[in-house]
């Protein structure tokens, strides 16, 4: 997959978009930490593959970045760690069903090799959480990288703000806060009478 300047949201398009229309709902880098927990703020998680584990580290680092920078107390993170990307679905499925958190970010790298044991680990991988995320309602965000070559997944974690740990957090955050706004605007308005007896 690819990015240019091309296939980026335009910077005014929200706008334009809520000049037309009654209501529009997304973050799209608004996120600013708080959201949905009683307390005002969101309460993410973290299910990171120790298999690749060089890479996790470095996506966890700019995840955590990521979070701090938007203003998240770090000391409601929770961190878990599955011993690879496939056993990821099953750590993130009992973070999202723990009450505990209102976002996932699952953090890892499947780097292929000579056979075809990558597609499997990738693929189901992806799937998985994809389940999780629909069954639970919670945002579970695919961090995992996928690529061919070791240099690949190191330059995809590199310590800048191209790091995809960092992007997955932000990720995390605006979906969280996408869906906090969609559950506001959707609620059922109470009508403004009451009947009692006489």
């Amino acid at each position: 997959m690819t990015s240019s300047d091309l296939t980026h949201l335009p910077p005014d398009a929200k706008r334009r978009v809520a000049t037309r229309v009654g209501t529009v709902l997304g973050g799209g880098g608004g996120a600013d930490g708080s959201g949905p927990a009683p307390d005002g703020r969101f309460r993410v998680a973290l299910a990171c593959a120790e298999f690749n584990g060089g890479i996790t580290d470095r996506l966890l680092t700019g995840a955590l970045d990521g979070l701090e920078e938007a203003g998240c107390d770090l000391a409601d993170v929770i961190v878990a760690w599955a011993p690879g990307a496939f056993e990821l679905p099953v750590v993130a499925q009992q973070l999202a069903r723990s009450g505990a958190v209102d976002a996932v970010i699952c953090l890892g790298a499947v780097i292929r090799g000579d056979t075809g044991h990558y597609d499997f680990v990738a693929g189901q991988c992806a799937a998985g959480l994809q389940q999780v995320q629909l069954d639970t309602g919670l945002p579970v965000v695919f961090g995992v990288l996928t690529t061919d070559t070791v240099d690949q997944a190191l330059e995809r974690s590199a310590d800048d703000h191209s790091n995809k740990g960092r992007e997955a957090a932000r990720t995390a955050l605006d979906t969280a806060g996408v869906l906090a706004s969609v559950t506001s605007a959707t609620a059922p308005r109470r009508v403004g009478f009451t009947t009692g007896r006489n």
